[in-house]
């Protein structure tokens, strides 16, 4: 017996933008798992990859709150092993846009102590810089 789910229409909207963004087809995702098991970050994440998926796919805007989409290492092991060939590192880029957009920072360079920011190497900062702020 299939489940239905209903989705509202503004949630629909942030379905269809992150497909959008991302150029795949989020509603063809079976929930198999096998992104979540091949995911080498997975352990470290609040919300598994599969999940990441399901919530887009409900169009839950809440999955732009978790940390699992600015843990993704864009490895693309999600997306060789994926049976409908789903690439998860594009659509979790396309989050992290969705949510830089709103100009929210997840680095604060003011918050760094000098020495912190010497020890540093600089491409490690940058890199960080690039990711985690709007």
């Amino acid at each position: 017996m299939t489940k239905v789910i209903k989705v509202k229409k503004r949630n629909r909207e942030f379905l269809l933008k992150t497909e959008e963004m991302s150029g795949e087809h989020i509603t063809m995702c079976e929930q198999c798992g096998i992104c979540t098991t091949s995911c080498p970050m997975a352990e470290d994440m609040d919300i598994s990859p599969a999940s990441i998926i399901h919530l887009v796919q409900i169009g839950d805007e809440s999955v732009l709150d978790s940390t699992a989409i600015w843990l993704c290492a864009s490895c693309y092991t999600c997306t060789v092993r994926c049976p409908r060939g789903i690439d998860l590192a594009a659509i979790t880029e396309a989050l992290r846009q969705q949510t830089l957009r709103k100009s929210i920072d997840y680095i604060d360079l003011k918050s760094l102590d000098r020495e912190e920011l010497e020890e540093l190497p600089a491409i490690a900062l940058v890199s960080a810089l690039r990711k985690y702020t709007s």
